[in-house]
């Protein structure tokens, strides 16, 4: 990771800053995300999964020179995993020692009590960690998932979202010197409520159009020859118009673009799509529905419509 660099002062720069990190962003991205570094508001990212949204966050840490932390979300993630919890096992030493040397009167105790819950003993996670100060600037915490934790998790972010401090009934509030980058990601999974929406600036983010994922496809995967390229992002595309379980995102698109290339692909053909469709797609009904015939007329198609481009 570099030197710690300065915000961006406009959407152009903004722009060139994640162009900087290898991200082929549109401008309706770049200008949420100046108004977010602007304003000190968190950022909600929503789209299918595999479009770039996680990417944002690693992309900002690296070209900044900020410190990445990141809240893996997950069903029953609770503060204990999340912001911070006791170390029991040291306190308990403490207590022991105590204890021997003859902590006995009230007073003793009660000092006691209060010296176990010191930060010395506490055990920081994510959330308490981007609230720390750091040499290199306020870090970038990402909320990754949201979309797979439940209500009331999303109810104690709230403070943190809106006041950037965790309160810790034993110490009180720990607020953040200065507010960190924060960028929350969903799958859309279920609704977020709109309490923690409000102290955030929204923003969608589709699957990309042709020209932008051969574009991603030609910065993210080099070695892939322009044919092969220009066909894996129309097969794609095409892809994205069946009735499938899980369409492919942007993330399958560059992991078939690195299997074919690794195989020595030129070109798609069908036998190189049937082997490879696990790559492109996680679920066996749609793997068992595309493969075989419907490859093929899917491949007939898109070499068609590019020889006509190309004769054109």
């Amino acid at each position: 990771m570099g030197d710690k660099s300065p915000l961006p002062a406009s959407v152009d720069e903004t722009l060139a800053l994640l162009s900087g990190g290898n991200y082929v962003g549109e401008r309706s991205l770049a200008t949420v995300l100046f108004l977010a570094l602007k304003l000190g508001r968190p950022l909600f990212l929503e789209g299918e999964a595999g479009v770039g949204k996680t990417e944002i966050a690693k992309v900002l840490a690296e070209t900044l020179g900020r410190r990445l932390v990141r809240l893996q979300c997950y069903e029953g993630l609770d503060v204990a995993a999340a912001v911070y919890e006791w170390n029991y096992p040291r306190q308990m030493v403490e207590i022991r020692v105590a204890e021997a040397a003859g902590a006995a009167t009230a007073s003793d105790r009660a000092s006691l009590t209060n010296d176990i819950f010191d930060e010395r003993f506490l055990i920081e996670r994510p959330l308490l960690q981007a609230l720390r100060p750091d040499d290199r600037g306020a870090p970038v915490l990402l909320i990754d998932e949201l979309d797979r934790t439940d209500e009331p998790f999303e109810a104690f972010l709230l403070e943190v979202l809106s006041d950037y401090q965790i309160t810790i009934p034993e110490l009180g509030s720990i607020a953040a010197a200065a507010p960190p980058i924060v960028i929350v990601t969903s799958n859309r999974t279920r609704e977020i409520h709109d309490a923690l929406k409000r102290r955030c600036l929204y923003h969608w983010i589709d699957y990309p159009t042709a020209e932008r994922e051969l574009e991603i496809l030609t910065v993210k995967a080099p070695a892939a020859p322009a044919k092969l390229s220009q066909e894996i992002v129309s097969f794609v595309q095409a892809l994205r118009k069946e009735d499938l379980f899980k369409l492919p995102g942007i993330a399958e698109t560059l992991d078939w673009a690195e299997a074919l290339t690794q195989l020595d692909k030129v070109a798609l053909d069908p036998q190189a799509i049937d082997d490879t469709l696990g790559v492109l797609l996680k679920y066996q009904d749609d793997i068992a529905k595309i493969q075989g015939s419907e490859a093929a007329r899917l491949l007939s198609d898109v070499k068609s419509e590019l020889t006509g481009v190309a004769i054109a």
